[in-house]
């Protein structure tokens, strides 16, 4: 979805606002691991600010907050799972400006974003004892330090070397 930019580019409007909610293409998600992405509220505007280059020159600026729920399979138990996110932006934003069209492809600019706040793992698994088998289980970080750790033995040897 683009956002014109003329307005403000011809000085017609001090700032754009592109407060709003947003639906990402599925399109993006690609090997991400995001599963869903809808409902993204996006509150703020674009500006222009000065060119840290050249201080008469102008560059397209946001200033938002972006908040929503992405939907990722849980590292452990493989189910889907809401993950919640909030982002404060204020930058420049020359990369994703399609200069001569006077425009902001909004999608890319939030996909950027998005993309970093993905966690390369995330479990809302509390239960851990549901998953074991024949002569392993997953343990919690609390019962890997305590003293029924089965390497405990073995890690105290290697300290004493």
């Amino acid at each position: 979805m683009d956002i014109d930019l003329i307005k403000l580019h011809n000085h017609g409007v001090d700032k754009l606002d592109i407060s709003s909610i947003y639906s990402i293409p599925d399109s993006y998600y690609g090997t991400t691991g995001i599963k869903k992405l809808e409902n993204i509220e996006v509150n703020g505007y674009v500006y222009l600010s000065p060119s840290e280059d050249d201080i008469t020159e102008e560059v397209d600026s946001i200033k938002c907050t972006i908040k929503g729920n992405m939907v990722l399979e849980d590292s452990i138990s493989l189910e889907l799972v809401e993950y919640p996110f909030s982002i404060e932006y204020d930058d420049k934003i020359e990369e994703n400006c399609k200069k001569n069209e006077n425009t902001l492809d909004i999608f890319s600019f939030l996909w950027e974003n998005i993309v970093l706040e993905v966690p390369l793992q995330f479990t809302k698994v509390t239960d851990f004892s549901k998953f074991r088998g024949d002569g392993w289980k997953l343990v919690s970080e609390n019962e890997l330090t305590n003293n029924n750790n089965p390497f405990s033995e073995l890690l105290d040897k290697m300290k004493e070397e």
